[in-house]
């Protein structure tokens, strides 16, 4: 089995790892290729005009990026071409040293990136804060809707967000009604398609186009269609050698790689938290956009980046694929030099109402609940703020510094209190207490009383030598002057050498021993926990008030052995559980009212986005389901594991599974325990609401599999090899209850 390569999705293994059913493609990626396409011209002509380029050269961008970095890259719904960002270098460039010389140093930039890419920088963008992520998008999508409304009001999209709202009093007055019809039927069009029953296979925005074209045309409805050049061909100029001295010809190749690099890297993470598919591998993504941009530059086209506009599009058109953006490429190719008077039929503001929709749609109410409980609310406000007033790099770059920035307040964050309590002063350090701290905590102790008694309650999760020496200082002056100190030596040392505190995972110390006193020990564990849980409280307050919003629900078995907040590492009001014996879900009306009131509960009322079936290794359901020594007949339990007869059917018809870290081959038992999880996945769309919030985008099914002796998880997937490791991300083109 080959090592994972620790980046942002395992590096392809080749054309298998990337081939696609043409099922798939033909129902999905098909039809999202001609929206994208449709987008992607008024955008690649309107980018190469503002940059004062040749039109063809947008034209070529568009077609390169799609075609060649759809190919290679390592993102596979990300659409590249032209992009808004480089507008302002690329226009610099080509006043300085005109546009040949600008081709020359786009291919210049782009072999650059290859090399950037072979060395594994790409990685870098995962170091993003999600916040900062978020706040791209929401920055983008507001300047995408703002600028787009003065089109969809007949008028032109100015610059910047600023100018757009500082002109958009003066457009509202203008009047060009033509254009308002079209573009308001856009909307609603792609407002309204998503709800009709039996008829969201066809995207909505091409609905909306084609619907709105032949309206526009049938009663020639005055508007502002697409142009295009007479003679696209003739237009390409072939890059030249820049002239100027070498360190400025190397500053702009260097600026355009990094831009281009960094716009879309950034842009590839984004596009991965809008689908649930495959993740993006960025080193590969960077070699992909490298060479589209040495292919481009060496055609005289623009310089080539992945775009959030044409990829947001394109996983809302309902892409699954890298064919998408390849398609999208061909068809800019084919519709430019042989049917490039139907695409002068489509009305600018068409397309200008789709834009609208995407952007707004970049604003998520989702994110912005999950980043105020998480605090991080501000880092968004001021990424989005700083998106769509000063750019794309200033934005991110402010986020990221504030981002940063609370993270060296909170390592750096110590509160320190002391109170007298029953004549002992009990002096309580929370936090991470390093030397930034040690003047507040030397000013505490000191207004301590001479002679008082005190107790030290020190749970902090580090603790620098600045601090633990100012803490013996005034312990022992303290005690010179006839005092008292009581504190725990062992929590001091293992705060000063960053070790787990002991209430955290408190069995690891001590293991059940039958012997014990059961009940004594769990009220030593409760007493233990209570003492030491200050840190959580404000949390948990804040839970008991605001109620539960857990996002998962999280069906598994009843094993003592499986803690569901240990496997996915989540916490208070994360998750809604359901544990019984065999983590079965019976299908809906086998009068299980415990599970199916649960389901209900999670789906209908609580409105969980995600659903996890985790079966585990070593499990008693499965091994006495294949046992000829089960229950006895008639006992509750007898009745409750005939529920797995379909999955012991499944498992017996299935080959071999084989464990894709070590290459062992299952047992019988854990292989069933595989199959199990996929069954009962479909049971879950037995239940009317699952299969509604499924069919709909709004809840996803997982299958999980815990490896108990390896404590490691693997995702269930619906064909050989059945199982992958959990950082594998696998492509949701079909369901992985198909086993």
């Amino acid at each position: 089995m080959p090592t994972m390569s620790p980046n942002h999705s395992p590096p392809s293994s080749g054309p298998a790892r990337d081939r696609v059913p043409w099922r798939s493609v033909l129902r999905h990626d098909l039809p999202a290729s001609l929206v994208v396409f449709l987008i992607a011209i008024p955008l690649s002509l309107g980018i190469a005009a503002a940059s004062g380029a040749p039109l063809i050269a947008g034209l070529v961008a568009a077609v390169v990026g799609g075609v060649v970095a759809g190919a290679l890259g390592g993102s596979p719904l990300q659409v590249s071409g032209p992009a808004a960002g480089l507008t302002v270098v690329v226009a610099g460039l080509a006043t300085q040293y005109g546009w040949a010389a600008t081709a020359g140093i786009t291919c210049a930039a782009g072999l650059l990136q290859i090399l950037l890419g072979v060395t594994r920088v790409g990685r870098l963008a995962l170091s993003l804060s999600p916040a900062v992520v978020h706040g791209m998008l929401a920055g983008i999508g507001v300047t995408i809707a703002v600028q787009q409304l003065h089109v969809v009001l007949g008028g032109r999209a100015q610059s910047s967000l600023i100018a757009n709202l500082a002109e958009l009093p003066e457009q509202l007055l203008a009047h060009h009604p033509g254009s308002v019809l079209v573009g308001v039927l856009t909307v609603v069009i792609l407002l309204v398609w998503p709800r009709l029953p039996k008829v969201n296979l066809v995207p909505a925005p091409l609905v909306a186009v084609v619907t709105v074209t032949a309206s526009a045309a049938a009663y020639m409805v005055d508007v502002t269609r697409v142009s295009l050049p007479d003679e696209p061909l003739k237009e390409l100029i072939l890059p030249a050698l820049p002239h100027g001295g070498p360190l400025e010809i190397a500053t702009a190749i260097l600026t355009v790689a990094l831009v281009a690099s960094v716009e879309s890297l950034l842009s590839a993470v984004a596009i991965d938290k809008l689908h649930r598919g495959k993740r993006s591998n960025l080193d590969r993504e960077l070699i992909g956009q490298g060479a589209a941009n040495a292919v481009c530059g060496a055609l005289g086209g623009m310089p080539v980046t992945g775009v959030i506009v044409r990829s947001s599009t394109n996983v809302a058109a309902g892409a699954r694929s890298r064919a998408s953006a390849i398609l999208h490429g061909l068809w800019i190719a084919v519709f430019v030099l042989a049917a490039g008077a139907m695409l002068e039929l489509i009305p600018m503001a068409a397309l200008a109402g789709v834009l609208l929709v995407t952007g707004l749609r970049l604003v998520q109410l989702a994110h912005i609940r999950t980043l105020k409980r998480h605090d991080e609310l501000l880092v968004y406000v001021v990424t989005a703020a700083g998106v769509a007033v000063l750019g794309l790099a200033e934005g991110v770059l402010a986020g990221l510094v504030l981002a940063l920035g609370r993270v060296l307040y909170r390592l750096a964050r110590a509160t320190v209190t002391a109170t007298e309590e029953d004549g002992v002063w009990i002096v309580r350090i929370r936090g991470t207490l390093v030397f930034l701290g040690v003047a507040s905590l030397v000013r505490t102790l000191r207004a301590i009383p001479v002679g008082a008694k005190v107790q030290v309650d020190l749970q902090v999760n580090h603790l620098d030598h600045a601090a633990y020496e100012a803490i013996e200082d005034w312990r022992r002056g303290h005690l010179a002057r006839g005092g008292s100190v009581v504190m725990n030596r062992s929590a001091f040392r293992s705060a000063l050498h960053g070790e787990t505190h002991r209430w955290i995972i408190p069995w690891q110390q001590r293991q059940v021993v039958p012997e014990v006193d059961q009940r004594a020990a769990m009220l030593d564990g409760i007493r233990e926990f209570e003492a030491t849980a200050e840190s959580i409280r404000p949390m948990m307050a804040r839970l008991a008030v605001d109620g539960q919003r857990p996002a998962q629900l999280f069906i598994t078995c009843a094993d003592s052995r499986i803690v569901p907040n240990m496997i996915t590492t989540s916490g208070p009001g994360d998750q809604f559980c359901v544990r019984n014996v065999g983590n079965l879900v019976p299908p809906y009306g086998s009068n299980s009212n415990s599970v199916d009131a649960a389901v209900e509960y999670a789906v209908e009322v609580l409105g969980v986005t995600s659903i996890v079936v985790c079966g585990h290794s070593h499990c008693g359901a499965t091994t006495a389901a294949l046992e000829a020594a089960s229950p006895e007949s008639g006992s509750g339990l007898k009745s409750w594991l005939r529920h797995l007869e379909a999955s012991v059917r499944r498992s017996a018809a299935l080959p071999d599974i084989v464990d894709p870290v070590t290459g062992i081959k299952l047992s019988p038992a854990d292989k069933l325990a595989v199959t199990n999880v996929a069954v009962q996945l479909e049971n879950l769309r037995t239940f009317a609401c699952v299969r509604k919030a499924e069919e709909s985008g709004r809840l996803e099914l997982t299958g999980l599999y815990f490896d108990i002796s390896a404590a490691a998880a693997r995702l269930v997937l619906e064909r050989e090899p059945y199982l992958v490791r959990a950082d594998e991300e696998l492509a949701t083109a079909t369901s992985p209850a198909d086993i």
